[in-house]
């Protein structure tokens, strides 16, 4: 199933610095490992915000929970997920 997710990160002021740069690092190694496997089929930065819009390809909802709440920066993020559908009309 293919699912259109939007994570806004909302990151307390009070959280260190170093200690927020140990979760982005793991969040890029959890990111690109879902990458190379398929599941986070595309990643696109949203321009001027902490937020992206992916694409995940995965077996059910309970999947894509687990693999998003399973994220390092998860506790910070904000998200909306929207199940995909095929068009009638594509082409591929």
């Amino acid at each position: 199933m293919l699912y259109h997710v939007r994570m806004d990160v909302r990151v307390p002021h009070d959280v260190e610095a170093a200690t927020f740069d140990r979760l982005k690092a793991a969040e890029k190694a959890r990111a690109e490992e879902l990458q190379r496997s398929g599941t986070w089929r595309h990643l696109w930065r949203i321009a001027g915000e902490y937020a992206n819009v992916s694409i995940f390809d995965v077996a059910d909802h309970d999947e894509l929970h687990a693999i998003l709440s399973g994220l390092p920066l998860f506790p910070f993020m904000q998200i909306a997920v929207t199940p995909l559908a095929r068009h009638p009309s594509a082409i591929a």
